[in-house]
């Protein structure tokens, strides 16, 4: 089977959820480098080059909300798919203390032919499946890393990320922060908007309900886990959508 750049999962499924995964896998495509950024196995285990058990928590997502997937099939590392195409940290050439070997002399040309690769196709995907329905709700699915070396651990167990659209992304933090045993971050770990990433691209500008979850890898490093957690958010995910009316 010859590589494609994006997988999509239930594409007939007419739900209108949507889920996206940027950071699916630490895939390096065999054209990138003869299949290799010269990092040992370890560090491309590492939330470095993908984002651990969010593909799982989206496939299991997914089909719980019989929705379809988007997902990428190529390490953020190679080329971030929730950067803007002029973002400088679009081709990382060092990432939490870590250098990138075949990122470290990238020249444009390489990084054009990423884009045009990996990077257009796997969004031409993600909006080809947007605008299927005209109310969508694109639900992007990302994890992160208990603690970055040198800096505090981080307590949240999850967290709702929004920029300019807060519609559906403030009743579902107050609706998660309902839950005893969840640490629930309000744009945390990180700021919830950055012009021309997934969200922005694929829903705030044109104007769909949206939210971007993260939750720590270390809370979805086994299947079990995974579907625990596409579990208990499906419900609470269709009980705020309908709460809302949008």
């Amino acid at each position: 089977m010859s590589y494609r750049p994006f997988h999509i999962l239930g594409e007939d499924r007419d739900s209108r959820w949507l889920i996206t995964c940027d950071h699916a896998t630490n895939l390096v495509p065999p054209d990138v480098n003869g299949g290799s950024l010269g990092l040992s196995d370890e560090d491309m285990a590492r939330h470095i080059a993908f984002d651990p058990g969010a593909a799982g928590v989206s496939v299991a997502l997914a089909d719980r909300l019989n929705a379809p997937a988007v997902l990428a099939n190529f390490s953020r590392l190679v080329i971030d798919p929730n950067r803007g195409e002029d973002d400088p940290t679009l081709v990382m050439k060092l990432y939490d203390g870590t250098i990138i070997p075949a990122n470290r002399h990238v020249d444009e040309a390489e990084v054009a032919r990423r884009l045009e690769t990996l990077y257009r196709p796997y969004h031409a995907a993600v909006e080809r499946m947007a605008a299927r329905r005209s109310d969508t709700v694109f639900v992007a699915i990302h994890s992160f890393t208990p603690q970055l070396r040198g800096r505090e651990p981080r307590p949240w167990h999850v967290g709702v990320l929004y920029g300019k659209d807060s519609r559906f992304a403030l009743p579902l933090l107050r609706r998660l922060r309902e839950e005893p045993d969840l640490c629930v971050g309000e744009n945390e770990p990180y700021g919830g908007h950055l012009d021309g990433d997934s969200v922005d691209r694929h829903a705030i500008r044109p104007g769909r309900v949206n939210v971007l979850l993260e939750i720590r890898n270390d809370l979805i490093a086994t299947d079990a886990q995974q579907a625990h957690w596409a579990e208990r958010l499906a419900p609470i995910l269709e009980e705020v959508l309908e709460g809302t009316g949008l």
